[in-house]
């Protein structure tokens, strides 16, 4: 059995097949996109805005609350047996969306459909950060959350061409089959399990003092939710995007319609929102690698609010495209960047359960977004739904601004060696030259692993404190080790600055 390591290159050709996984899941909620409101219209005559979004509300609420029991499942059973779970899940979605005699048979469809949503992105997302490990987790949610929404956007801009030619059902979900066979057939003989990773990251962090890594399901509710300031505040943010979401796949292509633009246009204003969203989050997820997570998360959040604006005040196709572009880019600037925060806070041991807890509430929003957009547009109309939604998002992104504190830790310390005067007995001291030059002087207590061997040895380093790396004058070897010891996830390496010859030097003034 090969060693586990953590890292996107060291792991990039099953990240690989996963990030393709996961659009084969985006794909599977594209098929509705366009079209479903207009077969709500068309073929079973509902007019309430409320009654034809509640197909949104179903699959939010039952993707919701799989999102949290596939987190749970994951943690105790595997990822590859709930992504499997998820992918025979979906298998009846495509034949009841093309045969459905009733909206009931929608609205089961959709049942059927957020189940497999929860188990089959959740356990992507979850694997993508056990291989990734903290140094890119920022980028690594970038790239899922690429595939999925750019697939969404392909799949909405297929099925509504699709149905614009031949007309709404049956054909346009026969894509849903090849979805649906090929994530299955992928998930089964491809991919491979990752809680090996989990066990060896939780190893690099160390039991924490406060009995943190420990945590009950309850326990882990409470904090994600409620009584951590990062987490729940991550978990609000993620709410709210997904009402708003919730609000443009439901109420969006009617407002098109209303409009006068056509099945094909309204088809293509369905996708760019999506498309922008998958693309940005290409660049989106690495830049809070490098800037932080707080700010691109309440930048995003009023860019959102921004692009809703100008959607409910739109009535031609470019403005309504801008309005989908600023929507697309500040929800692109969100969504892998709440992920990466999650992963920045979370304990690896109950990480899994955290990410699950914040989809829930993240996806409820899709049930409260299409619920509140329906009552106030049967209500008050359309522009009132839309501006309704937009003061929300904005609003969201002040609590963030407000509440919550930076959680992207730098693998970087500012100073990147100590001092022999510094060093003391509470620190583990890694001599990193070869066994001959450490046995002809080295600093007591030392441990010997060439550097050259860190990398397969790093198992070894059975240690949670400082961890000093020393040579014999410091700089190249050293260094390399120390920073080679920061990418693995222990934070708090240093170099000793004059390696060991400096040590000896101070060690003799004393004496």
């Amino acid at each position: 059995m090969s060693e586990v390591k953590l890292g996107l290159k060291e792991n990039w050709a099953q990240f690989s097949l996963l990030v393709l996984v996961n659009a084969f899941v985006g794909a599977m909620v594209g098929m509705e996109r366009s079209i479903l409101p207009a077969i709500a219209e068309d073929e079973f005559e509902m007019v309430a805005r409320t009654a034809i979004l509640s197909f949104i509300v179903v699959f939010g609420v039952t993707k919701a609350l799989t999102n949290y029991f596939a987190g749970r499942f994951s943690d105790k059973f595997g990822r590859k047996s709930v992504l499997i779970a998820g992918w025979l899940v979906a298998a009846p979605v495509p034949f009841l969306l093309m045969w459905a005699p009733s909206w009931t048979w929608i609205l089961i469809a959709n049942v059927f459909l957020g189940v497999s949503q929860g188990l089959t992105w959740s356990t992507t997302v979850i694997m993508k950060i056990d291989l990734a490990g903290p140094k890119n987790r920022g980028l690594a949610m970038g790239l899922n959350e690429f595939a999925g929404y750019f697939a969404v956007a392909i799949s909405a801009l297929a099925t509504g061409w699709i149905a614009s030619e031949v007309g709404l059902r049956p054909q346009p979900f026969y894509l849903g089959i090849g979805f649906v066979l090929l994530g299955t057939l992928l998930s089964i003989f491809a991919v491979r399990e990752t809680k090996g990773h989990v066990a060896h990251e939780s190893k690099l962090h160390g039991a924490n003092a406060d009995g943190s890594d420990e945590l009950s399901a309850k326990e882990v509710i409470i904090r994600t939710s409620f009584k951590d300031k990062d987490l729940s505040s991550v978990s609000q943010a993620g709410l709210v995007n997904n009402l708003n979401d919730g609000m443009a796949w439901g109420l969006f292509p009617l407002v098109f319609a209303a409009a006068s633009m056509s099945l094909a246009q309204i088809g293509t204003l369905a996708a760019i929102y999506p498309a922008v969203w998958g693309l940005g989050q290409l660049f989106t997820g690495a830049w809070s690698d490098k800037v932080g997570r707080k700010w691109l998360i309440v930048g995003g959040m009023w860019t959102q609010a921004i692009g809703i604006v100008a959607i409910g005040a739109g009535s031609s196709f470019a403005v309504f495209a801008l309005g989908g572009v600023l929507l697309g880019l500040g929800t692109a600037m969100v969504y892998p960047t709440l992920l990466a925060a999650i992963g920045d806070v979370a304990h690896p041991s109950w990480r899994a359960s955290s990410v699950g807890v914040y989809r829930l509430w993240r996806d409820m929003g899709y049930a409260f977004g299409a619920i509140l957009a329906g009552v106030v547009a049967d209500a008050f109309g359309l522009s009132a739904a839309t501006y309704t939604i937009a003061v929300l998002t904005f609003a969201s992104g002040v609590v963030v601004a407000l509440r919550m504190r930076e959680t992207l830790r730098k693998s970087l310390p500012a100073k990147t060696c100590i001092e022999p005067s510094e060093l003391d007995s509470g620190a583990l001291v890694i001599d990193v030259r070869d066994p001959e030059e450490f046995e002809s002087g080295h600093i007591e207590g030392a441990i010997n692993i060439p550097v050259d061997q860190l990398q397969e040895r790093i198992m070894e380093v059975q240690y949670h404190g400082l961890v000093v790396t020393a040579c014999g004058k410091g700089g190249g070897r050293s260094e390399r080790a120390a920073q080679l010891l920061r990418d693995a996830g222990f934070i708090d390496s240093k170099a000793l600055c004059g390696g060991t010859n400096a040590w000896f030097d101070y060690t003799k003034d004393l004496t």
